[in-house]
């Protein structure tokens, strides 16, 4: 199959959390725009958290974020945005309220808490962004252009917990998916990357078939299963491994530069 777009997940896939993506890493995508292949990145990370990443690589095209809510050049062209409405950003942070669990919202491609904890602090660290305090009230004030709302909890199991309570109330007002075991992340329904690949390969007149993707997370899934060939991380767990057509090293390894050469180069 010859390969015209590839679409990176980040976190999990090309770098640890918290690090910079490795030079093996950036070399393998740099051999791939030589090649004349079209490379891009598939987050459900903030627009302004993906922007140092795609930079890193070196990749001027369009980038996926939120979790395919959004589609932005890097010189700010936007050419896809799917925002949660301003009443249902309003009721999940009551129901989130009312259960004394954690969630936080982008606005305007900010970063907002209820309150400064220790899942607060985390995001900042893992994400290299800053976000700012402004209170249950505040939240709901936040309501404009919000592409997503992430919950974070303290287990796979409560997130799990919460991910099912958020279902059942809210149907298919909202789409809920999981990117890492603690991460509950909440756009609009039909909203995915694989939504957002399909958008991307239309405008780069790519076959569905010319799409590769790569990723490690339940997030990943519709691309994984939509694109046309699709790799997992050797982190993935096994339920992700089942629906690619390849499997390569784990992330800390390299494991994407790993992939690229056997794969795609």
């Amino acid at each position: 199959m010859a390969v015209k777009l590839f679409v990176s997940d980040i976190d999990g896939t090309l770098l640890d959390s918290g690090k910079k993506v490795s030079e093996k890493n950036i070399e393998a995508v740099q051999k791939m725009v030589e090649r004349g292949i079209i490379v891009t990145i598939a987050t459900g990370r903030m627009y302004r958290a993906a922007v140092p990443v795609a930079q890193e690589l070196g990749v001027d095209v369009p980038i996926i974020t939120y979790n395919g809510a959004l589609i932005k050049t890097l010189r700010g062209e936007v050419l896809y945005e799917k925002c949660l409405p301003p009443e249902i950003v309003v009721e999940v942070t009551n129901f989130f309220e009312k259960n004394n669990w954690y969630i936080q919202n982008y606005s305007e491609d900010n970063l907002y808490f209820p309150e400064y904890n220790d899942h607060a602090k985390f995001y900042e660290n893992s994400q290299k962004v800053h976000g700012q305090t402004v209170g249950w009230d505040g939240m709901k004030k936040k309501t404009s252009h919000v592409c997503k709302m992430l919950g974070i909890s303290n287990s796979l199991e409560e997130t799990e917990k919460i991910s099912a309570a958020v279902k059942k109330e809210f149907g298919d007002k909202i789409s809920v998916t999981r990117s890492t075991p603690i991460f509950n992340e909440i756009v609009c329904p039909g909203i995915s990357k694989a939504s957002a690949i399909k958008i991307l390969a239309e405008k780069f007149n790519a076959d569905i078939s010319e799409v590769m993707a790569i990723g490690d997370s339940d997030n990943d899934l519709p691309m994984l299963k939509t694109a046309g060939k699709s790799i997992a991380m050797g982190n993935a767990a096994d339920h992700i491994k089942a629906v690619c057509d390849y499997t390569t090293g784990l992330c800390e390894n390299d494991g994407f530069a790993e992939a690229v050469y056997k794969y795609v180069l």
